[in-house]
């Protein structure tokens, strides 16, 4: 596959990611804080909306399945689903003046269907990859592209909102994020539409049940494994910008602190792809987690003003991320039976589901406990609960989904298992 094919495809990553950072990161400081929401009701908002998301995204699996069974099915979706996601994300950044009942109501509403638009885009877009080719290790290079612009776009996504915030305030400052990201998006999705290889109509039938992919060992094992880790990633996540603002009090260069995480990761995506070819994924996973957890359990001791030890960190654990962007999804991608195929899209809607199902458990159930604890935006109550929260669980979590990998990295490593 020549190397414009390879871009064509992985353009997209970066948009797409662009977009989700703001919504798991900036979005619960933006409601819960800025906007004076509260945390407990921006936790319970973002709870119950990823609730209602998670559980259409196997039917939207199901729903790319059976547009690829149309010639040009997929472009169609492709087309519809990115220009929901344009209008969505322009309302969830720029809410009208309001506040209270009708502020959480437009929250709710706008993450919806931002979640909807964006779930509809990212699972065609990663069915397109899984069958884009026969060979194992061109879609693994099909990943790493993908992921590679996703970080850029994640960069993006980090820095965008801080300048533009600093500079222009808070409404202005997301509008023109709003716009930015729309610049980007269009163009990425149209190469996608017009160069990047996508095999023809299918005639797969539709019949199987729509959990019908965790039926299979390999891939059963592979979800709890991405759900465990996702959700230690996330739970970080989720906290990072109240931890560097409460405890490390640096939220004036917290968009350069997430830079350098974002940068050392897409600079490691080349060394993982060499680790992988040699002792192959499975392995390239567990050494990132242990990398991971090696780098990022000294957050939990670290105070105000300490910018050298936190860079260090987000440089070590940014190394590591690498491993988890590509190695999961290029397991995945492999582990679909060759008989099945052409459901690729089903495999990846229960992929999205578990992936937005630890994004609401981080948000959701993290921020209500710290608020129980006495952690309060801004002030000086609570704040080892919230170190505990950031960097202690996630790496206890990242522990236990370690020995297990180790314990089935065999059955992980049988391309198109039964």
């Amino acid at each position: 596959m020549i190397t414009r094919q390879r871009l064509a495809y992985g353009l997209l990553g970066a948009p797409l990611a662009m977009a989700a950072l703001p919504v798991y990161i900036h979005a619960p400081k933006l409601y819960g804080d800025e906007l004076g929401l509260g945390l407990t009701l921006t936790g319970l908002i973002l709870l119950g909306s990823r609730a209602i998301d998670t559980l259409q995204d196997p039917w939207l699996g199901r729903l790319a399945d059976a547009a690829q069974r149309r010639r040009g099915g997929w472009r169609v979706l492709v087309t519809v689903a990115t220009l929901c996601l344009l209008l969505a994300y322009l309302a969830l950044f720029n809410p009208p003046s309001t506040s209270g009942g009708w502020l959480g109501a437009w929250f709710g509403a706008s993450l919806v269907l931002v979640y909807t638009a964006h779930s509809a885009l990212n699972i065609t877009y990663l069915a397109w990859g899984a069958r884009a080719s026969e060979q194992s290790f061109e879609r693994t290079r099909l990943v790493a592209f993908r992921e590679g612009f996703a970080l850029l776009g994640v960069i993006l996504a980090s820095l965008l909102p801080m300048l533009l915030v600093e500079q222009f305030g808070v409404a202005v400052g997301w509008w023109l994020f709003s716009l930015v990201f729309c610049t980007v998006l269009l163009p990425a999705a149209w190469l996608l539409l017009r160069h990047a290889p996508l095999p023809g109509k299918v005639m797969a039938s539709m019949a199987a049940g729509i959990l019908q992919p965790l039926r299979h060992t390999p891939f059963r094992r592979l979800a709890l494994l991405f759900l465990l880790n996702g959700l230690a990633v996330a739970i970080a996540a989720t906290l990072s910008l109240f931890y560097i603002a409460d405890v490390l009090r640096l939220e004036a260069v917290s968009g350069y602190l997430l830079a350098i995480y974002f940068v050392s990761g897409a600079c490691s995506l080349p060394f993982w792809l060499w680790i992988a070819r040699r002792l192959g994924r499975p392995i390239a996973w567990l050494l990132g987690s242990l990398l991971a957890v090696t780098g990022f359990i000294w957050a939990l001791q670290l105070g105000a003003g300490d910018l050298l030890p936190y860079a260090a960190i987000c440089l070590l654990s940014g190394a590591a991320l690498g491993a988890d962007l590509a190695m999961p999804a290029a397991i995945a991608a492999d582990l679909i039976p060759s008989g099945e195929r052409d459901r690729s899209a089903s495999y990846f809607g229960i992929w999205s589901l578990i992936n937005k199902l630890v994004l609401a458990l981080a948000a959701g159930l993290a921020l209500p406990l710290l608020a129980g604890l006495g952690y309060q935006p801004g002030g000086s109550g609570g704040l080892a609960a919230l170190a505990l929260f950031y960097a202690g669980i996630p790496c206890l979590i990242k522990l236990f989904s370690a020995l297990l990998l180790v314990r089935w990295r065999h059955s992980l490593e049988v391309s198109n298992a039964a």
